[in-house]
């Protein structure tokens, strides 16, 4: 069905609600973290939104959850939906005597109506994964039991959001939840391993002549506790698992090491193939066979539900300097992989969502894509494993802002990316539309049009404005010239004259930016033409003969007419490792990264 990865600019109940769009069973794999303010005091979202003292406090819950006349009708459709299923209905009739018109009751509403959508989507073999924090996991818990069936609730896995966060009257929330489902019991699930402890090897392996490292634990790895009727609790070789309570369980290790043919076998058959492998032998006297097993770089111990960067334990995993889950620990405030979104994901922890529960030419869907983390997971893994099938990606969001974020994001691969964008103005009458219905939004895709990100914006800026001052700078895009460089864009959608170009050069001169766009809506005067001509030109370093000039007047007509503006052909973007180092050292702005500071 989804033949491209696709970028969707909107509501994702929307697109949900199109089953033209998005057929019954077309998703393997979903991740969703969708926004919520967990910085918001707790009793605010508890709070009915009738009087004026809770009308007062639920201006602090400044997430797009409040009970209006959207929550209510989504409440109405749950409600009379013959799809909903009639445990759900009688969930949520139960929530709303308790709750009342709360934000709490409209978050969980609102997300009961995609969720409901959501597991339609989803093949049999497929998965979802609801990332949350404790405030409002177990009423989400309950509302994915009505939707899936309490049967294919997999996980509660916890994960580590931050170092600490100390509180003087309350141990410390550290953590988020990430509810893990599937849709049916014939689900895709791989296996994901983190390297042993260092101790854990020195205790259970011992080196051979060889230097070999050999597993020597006893016969109970090949076995489980509990007596079970069928092949599992048959005799083999003399060795009966039911008298002593226990019945065969073979480790998925052993699929490795041996041709496709073993997983089709029977239990017996299997033992019998290890044993004339190699892989099992019989001690004389044994209480049981034992496994031999030798240790290599592949092993090591299956992910648990607690994901915990642990701080300071360099030198304690076998094999590596790196912490304990150095994988999924937290994003610091310079962490190279930081966008300046306050919630960014680290890659870590979508790859390992990715990894167990998709598998290559499978469809991930992120319907609340926010700053792009799940896209770019898939698309690294695609250039990690690049003789598999591709996996593809859907993100979808409902502000400009993310998909230009994303987009940028994306602009460093190589070979690029590739997908389809759907929502945005594709004419000069869309444009002039979106710049009537929401400026800000509009600053933010025409930022996209140059291949620039946002400076000084906020996710939630047609909310509450933009954050401060953005000092002259809508967006910015850095490239390499010998060092890095600064081009800096400023967004106009309505009157524009010679005063704003002139203002805009001395923006750029301050800066010491290399170059500046200046986008219109509307067409340039002579005079603006003459301000910017003397503004003069960059000459580049590694190109000598490549002078463009330093400030260019750009239509969003000639934009979308396939134009783009001149600029050094060397011009190329960092690596995705310098983004950090990048912006210190062209010395644009302060703000530490590439992208925007604010909320997810």
């Amino acid at each position: 069905m989804f033949e491209r990865n696709l970028l969707l600019y909107g509501d994702n109940l929307d697109f949900l609600r199109d089953s033209g769009q998005f057929p019954n069973e077309s998703v393997d794999l979903i991740y969703l973290d969708p926004p919520f303010n967990s910085n918001a005091d707790y009793n605010v979202l508890f709070r009915d939104a009738g009087g004026v003292q809770s009308a007062a406090q639920i201006k602090a819950f400044t997430d797009t959850w409040s009970w209006d006349e959207s929550a209510n009708l989504s409440f109405t459709c749950l409600m009379e939906d013959q799809h909903t299923p009639a445990n759900l209905a009688a969930l949520l009739r139960t929530f709303h005597a308790f709750l009342g018109h709360s934000p709490m009751l409209a978050y969980l509403v609102q997300m009961a109506v995609r969720l409901v959508h959501l597991r339609r989507v989803l093949k049999p073999t497929g998965s979802l994964y609801l990332h949350c924090d404790p405030t409002a996991s177990h009423y989400l818990k309950l509302v994915l039991d009505g939707i899936f069936g309490p049967q294919y609730f997999q996980n509660e896995i916890i994960w580590r959001r931050t170092g600490s966060h100390n509180s003087a009257d309350r141990f410390g929330p550290i953590h988020d939840v990430l509810l893990f489902y599937k849709a049916s019991q014939a689900a895709t699930f791989n296996v994901q391993c983190r390297p042993y402890m260092r101790g854990h090897v020195q205790r259970r392996f011992k080196a051979d002549d060889e230097g070999r490292l050999r597993f020597t634990s006893g016969g109970n790895i090949l076995t489980g506790p509990g007596v079970t009727q069928g092949e599992s609790g048959q005799p083999w070789r003399g060795f009966d698992p039911s008298k002593k309570g226990r019945h065969w369980a073979l480790p998925k290790r052993f699929e490795k090491r041996m041709p496709p043919e073993y997983a089709r076998k029977g239990l017996l058959d299997k033992l019998e193939m290890l044993y004339r492998a190699g892989l099992i032998e019989i001690v004389k006297e044994s209480v049981w066979p034992v496994p031999v097993w030798y240790l290599d770089e592949t092993d090591g111990q299956p992910l648990q539900d607690i994901w915990a960067c642990q701080p300071y334990t360099e030198g304690t995993v076998y094999g590596t300097e790196e912490r304990i889950d150095a994988d999924v620990a937290w994003l610091g405030t310079t962490d190279p992989e930081r966008l300046g979104y306050q919630t960014q994901k680290p890659l870590g922890l979508l790859r390992r969502c990715i990894l167990a529960s998709s598998n290559p030419g499978d469809v991930i869907l992120d319907p609340f894509c926010g700053c792009g983390t799940t896209i770019d997971a898939v698309e690294m893994l695609n250039r990690e494993y690049a003789d598999e099938r591709p996996r593809r990606w859907i993100g979808i969001d409902v502000t400009h802002l993310a998909i230009n974020l994303i987009k940028y994001r994306l602009s460093r691969f190589d070979p690029p990316a590739k997908y389809d964008v759907h929502g945005e103005p594709r004419d000069l009458a869309g444009a002039r539309q979106l710049f009537k219905d929401d400026p800000y939004q509009f600053q933010f895709w025409a930022c996209g049009l140059v291949g620039a990100r946002p400076v000084g914006a906020t996710p939630d800026a047609p909310k509450k404005g933009k954050k401060g001052s953005d000092r002259g700078i809508d967006g910015e895009r850095i490239f390499v010239d010998r060092e890095p460089q600064a081009i800096l864009v400023q967004v106009k959608g309505g009157k524009v004259g010679a005063a704003q170009v002139r203002d805009f050069v001395g923006t750029i001169q301050r800066e010491k930016a290399a170059l500046g766009f200046f986008v219109t809506l509307e067409k340039p005067t002579k005079a603006m033409r003459t301000e910017a001509a003397a503004a003069g030109a960059f000459i580049s370093v590694m190109e000598k003969d490549a002078a463009v000039p330093k400030v260019q007047l750009v239509t969003i007509e000639q934009l979308l007419a396939g134009g783009t503006p001149r600029q050094p052909n060397g011009l190329q973007l960092p690596p995705y490792s310098q983004f950090d180092r990048t912006v210190k050292k062209a010395k644009v702005h302060d703000q530490g990264s590439l992208f925007m500071p604010g909320a997810d």
